[in-house]
């Protein structure tokens, strides 16, 4: 066998090898992680260098929207995942989106980021929500919500300095960014985190 075959197949084993500890470490991380943590945006908080309507993100079925559509209204952005423990949040999620949307829309991200436990197609996905919890709130194309591939969306939710402040990424299927009117993030609030949650109402202003 050539030299440079078998560096090549000692470079693929490495990067598998790299890929599978960096994928345990992201699970252990999430495992051990405060489902019930959240973070608020300080009152020094630098001006964002992008705002919610810098971004224009594909839906489930594909059709590209430009999130400027939701200005003056505040968003939660959710990463939502259809074999997870907090999947049932669906309900509460769709609930509250009924009783609010007038003045607070949610978005959902797929992610399969986490224990693969979204693994299917978006029309799989889209089947399953409308199926299962009656989902009529914004459902957007599965993405990546931290790694390398990072979503841009999500690039900019977890990087302070585009966002202004914040450094946090999902540690798990339904962790929550709110941002407000403006299109400026003003909170995370991590997977175990509902709606009828007293620091989550508090940051919706309900």
């Amino acid at each position: 066998m050539k030299k440079s075959l078998i560096f090549t197949l000692l470079g693929v084993a490495l990067v598998v090898a790299l890929t599978s500890f960096m994928s345990i470490t992201t699970l252990v991380k999430g495992l051990f992680s405060d489902k019930k943590a959240s973070a608020a945006a300080p009152a020094n908080a630098v001006a964002p260098a992008k705002t919610l309507y810098d971004f224009t993100v594909n839906t489930i079925d594909g059709k590209p929207v430009a999130l400027s559509a939701y200005r003056g209204k505040k968003v939660v952005i959710l990463n939502v995942a259809s074999k997870c423990g907090y999947t049932p949040q669906y309900a509460d999620w769709e609930k509250f989106y009924k009783e609010h949307k007038d003045k607070i829309v949610v978005l959902g991200f797929p992610a399969n980021n986490f224990a693969s436990q979204e693994s299917g197609s978006n029309s799989e996905i889209a089947t399953f929500c409308q199926k299962n919890y009656g989902v009529s709130f914004p459902m957007f194309e599965k993405v990546s919500v931290l790694g390398t591939d990072q979503a841009p969306l999500y690039k900019w939710l977890s990087t302070p300095a585009l966002n202004g402040w914040n450094d946090k990424t999902p540690t798990w299927n339904f962790c929550k960014y709110v941002v407000n009117e403006k299109g400026e993030l003003t909170n995370f609030f991590a997977s175990g985190v509902k709606p009828n949650d007293a620091e989550f109402k508090k940051a919706v202003g309900i």
